[in-house]
């Protein structure tokens, strides 16, 4: 073995993926991936409800990187190099078969996220990667021929490259700023809504398939399946709305309009023409009786309620501007969001390392040469369905690929 080291910093998936693309690759060379918990890829052993969501089966960069906030630009060359199919046959080629589900989330066969801890592990081990837990950095000096990097346990490890893929720990930061870095600011996303007032707090547990969930006052709107919580909204259209809007909803304090349109595949003039119809055909059937469109049947009455209308009245007791009102409920439900749920466990932030500092061919520092990113610890962040652990993947292993030391 030559005296070369490299370091990774995290133990979480962009750090595992890149010690292991790194010691796979310049294999008489030491890779060292330092971790400063005692638990490695917590994120992986939670996702997707403990079976990991690994990835999703959107094959064509150009579409895959309309899932991602923040980082579509820079990711479309990585992802030509390192995309969802790679992940498959990575994962497949050491014991490890994904299946793909309706909305195209990928998840191991086994359902369990262990699954791919254990193969990850074994693939390091296998690797010869020198996995050291509870060992954390308190300082990174930059040397002529690579890195000093004090230890929390007092002690000093010096490499020639160093990789970082600490996710968001704000620890790690600073010490990236001292090396040349600027740190766009940290903000929550994938959150749900808040909605103390919401007149549809009773009905938690209940989903439409489609809706349309607009922020007014930001002028933006996502449209997917909605769940109503105990607290307020859920549901991928929330997710991906709550990441899109991620910085303006934090300027906000997390107080703004929203609006939900349970039916945006109706339009007004279908709506209306469906009620006149109810009104003509079924005038002596109560109207609470049987939703007339496609919706729950007690979400369908909470919106007559909100409308004034009692659910035993007869359709033929309708007038031109209850019909009105439960169209505009229909289209355009106005609720006040007050606050946000982190969504489950699976905390993600917007920010980090600013991008434009970052080679995406290499994933190495325009800033400070031999020092490399990967994964959430850059202002990348992607929607809820296996994307922001593609991120990961794709970036771990280009960075793990591009650290060699020429001789």
């Amino acid at each position: 073995m030559s005296n070369i080291i490299y370091v990774v910093v995290g133990g979480g998936a962009a750090g595992f993926f890149g010690a292991i693309s790194c010691a796979e690759r310049f294999t008489d060379d030491k890779v060292i991936l330092l971790e400063k918990h005692r638990q490695l890829l917590s994120k992986v052993r939670i996702s997707g409800g403990g079976r990991c969501n690994v990835t999703h089966a959107c094959f064509d960069p150009k579409l895959l990187v309309k899932n991602y906030p923040r980082g579509s630009k820079e990711l479309l060359g990585p992802f030509t190099r390192f995309h969802p199919s790679d992940t498959i046959s990575w994962f497949e080629k050491r014991g490890v078969k994904l299946k793909t589900e309706d909305d195209g989330r990928m998840f191991p066969t086994t359902d369990s996220s262990e699954t791919i801890i254990a193969c990850l592990q074994n693939a390091a081990r296998k690797a010869k990667v020198d996995v050291r837990t509870e060992t954390g950095i308190d300082q990174i000096n930059k040397k002529e021929n690579g890195f000093e990097l004090s230890l929390s346990d007092g002690t000093v490890l010096t490499c020639h490259r160093l990789l970082v893929a600490s996710g968001s720990t704000p620890k790690m930061y600073p010490l990236l700023e001292k090396l040349g870095h600027t740190i766009v600011p940290l903000v929550p996303s994938l959150f749900t809504f808040n909605i103390p007032d919401s007149p549809f707090l009773e009905l938690a547990g209940i989903s439409v398939p489609q809706a349309k969930v607009t922020l007014p006052h930001l002028s933006q709107e996502q449209t997917g399946p909605l769940l109503i919580t105990h607290w307020g909204f859920s549901g991928p259209a929330v997710l991906k709305l709550s990441a899109w809007a991620a910085r303006e909803l934090h300027q906000l304090n997390y107080k703004t309009e929203v609006k939900i349109n349970w039916l945006p595949s109706l339009s007004v003039g279908e709506l209306q023409q469906v009620l006149s119809e109810c009104k003509q055909k079924q005038a002596a059937k109560q109207m609470g009786s049987e939703p007339p469109l496609p919706l729950p049947k007690q979400l369908w009455r909470k919106i007559l309620s909100l409308a004034d209308i009692i659910s035993e009245a007869r359709w033929s007791t309708l007038s031109n501007q209850q019909m009105q009102t439960l169209i505009t409920l229909i289209h355009g439900t106005s609720c006040q969001i007050d606050g946000k749920t982190t969504y489950k466990q699976e905390f993600v932030t917007c920010g980090g390392i600013s991008l434009n500092e970052v080679n995406f061919k290499t994933m190495e520092s325009r800033r400070c040469p031999g020092l490399f990113f990967a994964g959430e610890v850059l202002d990348v962040d992607g929607v809820t369905g296996g994307f922001n652990f593609q991120n990961a993947w794709t970036t771990g292993w280009i960075a793990g690929q591009s650290m060699g030391v020429e001789s």
